[in-house]
């Protein structure tokens, strides 16, 4: 087994977020979608002034995971007005969990879900949420397996092509 660290992300680690969101998204959704859209999607959503805005609001939080010294994934959760879509201040958003995949099945994945849970308990809120391609199996089967439940669906902008996420939500028990 491989040891994974979890670090949280700071304004000094932007090169390193702006690389490691652009390799995971792109590892993901290429396959599926246009060049154009994904060029247009990566500029806007990872350039620096996006990224520093990001990292500078208090309700949203990052976090690497690290394999010795190397980036292999990232978690983003947004609470209270950050979220994107529910505004619920009892309610936290896991707005995105990547990992390179070269690390797909290593575990990664479930230690940045642990982190979220961490911080979950240390916030006292009574769900998490979280929208997925309805298209990316293994996202939504992930999430399944760690007892979301879907509960409604969005619209989601990958350049100009509008795509449908399935919304879930995972109570917590207190």
């Amino acid at each position: 087994m491989i040891d994974i660290q979890i670090k949280k992300v700071g304004l000094e680690d932007i090169a390193d977020l702006q690389i490691i969101g652009r390799q995971t998204f792109a590892e993901t959704f290429s396959q599926e979608n246009s060049e154009e859209d994904m060029n247009q999607y990566l500029e806007e959503k990872f350039s620096v002034s996006q990224l520093k805005s990001e990292l500078l609001d208090e309700n949203s939080v990052f976090y690497f995971a690290l394999v010795d010294t190397n980036i292999v994934g990232y978690l983003k959760v947004n609470l209270g007005e950050s979220q994107t879509e529910i505004k619920d201040k009892n309610a936290l958003e896991i707005e995105r969990i990547y990992v390179i995949k070269d690390f797909h099945g290593k575990s990664v994945a479930k230690y940045l879900y642990k982190k979220v849970i961490e911080i979950t308990d240390s916030k006292n809120v009574d769900y998490v949420w979280l929208g997925v391609w309805e298209e990316n199996a293994r996202a939504i089967s992930f999430y399944k397996k760690n007892n979301f439940v879907e509960f409604d669906k969005h619209i989601f902008k990958l350049g100009k092509d509008e795509q449908t996420d399935i919304m879930m939500k995972l109570h917590l028990n207190k």
